[in-house]
Formats: C-alpha cells, structure tokens, sequence
C-alpha cells in the first residue's frame, strides 16, 4: 500500500514505525508510545478532568491500536488515527459513565467506591466491548510489570487484574485510600516510562 504523498516527515517516520512493529519490533512498539504517550495523556485529561481516568485510558487508548495496527492504511497520519482512537474511546467511557450515573443514588454519586458498588448492581458482567478493554489492558500491562518494585507490582495486580476497588486495596494494605491512589498514580507512570525505555534494554 503506498504511503500518501503529503506526508510529513515525522508522519513518514511513524508510518515505518507501525511496519516494523507489525513484524513484532517491540523497539517500533515503544517508540511510538514514546512520542505519543504525552500528548495523548494530556488530550484526555482535558476530555476526563481525572488523572486516574486519563491514565487509565491513556494505556486502554495504545493498547487498542496496537492490537489493530492492521487496521491502520497510511492514508492519512498514524498520529491522527491514534488521537482518534483515543478520543472515540475517551467518549465512549464518558457515555457509559453518564449512564451509569443515572443509577447512583445522590448521598452516594461522590464516593468512587460506592458508585463502583452501584454500578456492578446495575450491571452485574461486563459486556463485550468492556471485556476487549480489560483483555487488552492486561496483555499491555503483563508484559512489562515485572520489572516494576514488589510494591507497585502488587498494587497493579489487585487494581488491574483482581479487579479491586480502591478500599478494598487499602484495607488488604492497610493504607489510606488517598495514599492508594497515589501510589497507583506512580505506579502507572513507572509501568509506562519502562515501556517507553524498552528500547534502550533491548
């Protein structure tokens, strides 16, 4: 497929990029996350105003697209197919949740925990879009948490692959849950710089 004429040089770059990532070049995976992963953060803290949620879809945003890279034609910029990626997932997020807020009561709507409670009420299974994003958000994640400290390792499993709430994770700790959040907060920084650095151990 030939690559479009008016492309600039960086969208020429990240065009080579995705190839030789669909050849299985992790390097290729982790500079195009590099280069992006910033703005792309930035781009939904704005649309979400919550750095948990932005993180979160941050990572949900480039797993999707690496699980498609096939789907991508050089028709236009990768960069521009990745921040719409990211923003259809960003607003699909936003809709659920205003949905789903519709079924929490108002002594509860400002507790996270409690309208997580809710919601599994309303909604007893994730449906099938859900269970794609929770499956691409692991495989994105087992494939570095390794190499994070036994602390933060711990929290990214209970938070992301047991499914645990926030207070459940602090009660298990023994910790606030403000110090939780925090703590997970790093422990997604540090889960994406060393994917961004990935290149550099290769």
């Amino acid at each position: 497929m030939e690559i479009n004429d008016s492309f600039s040089d960086k969208a020429k770059r990240d065009y080579e990029l995705v190839q030789a990532a669909m050849r299985g070049d992790q390097r290729a995976f982790a500079e195009l996350l590099g280069f992006y992963r910033d703005s792309i953060y930035f781009m939904l803290l704005k649309m979400v105003n919550n750095k948990s949620d932005a993180e979160d879809l941050t990572i949900e945003a480039f797993g999707k697209a690496f699980k498609n890279l096939d789907n991508y034609t050089p028709n236009f910029a990768f960069s521009t197919w990745l921040f719409k990626i990211a923003s259809n997932n960003c607003i699909d997020f936003l809709r659920k949740k205003k949905l789903q807020q519709k079924y929490v009561s108002i002594d509860k709507a400002g507790d996270e925990d409690e309208y997580q409670s809710t919601v599994t009420l309303f909604s007893t299974s994730p449906d099938p879009e859900e269970k794609l994003i929770l499956k691409q958000k692991e495989k994105l994640l087992q494939t570095i948490v390794k190499k994070l400290n036994p602390r933060y390792r711990e929290l990214i499993d209970m938070r992301y692959f047991q499914q645990l709430s926030y207070s459940e994770i602090a009660e298990k700790l023994n910790l606030p849950i403000g110090t939780v959040k925090a703590q997970l907060f790093r422990s997604r920084e540090l889960l994406a710089n060393t994917l961004k650095n990935t290149e550099d151990k290769l």
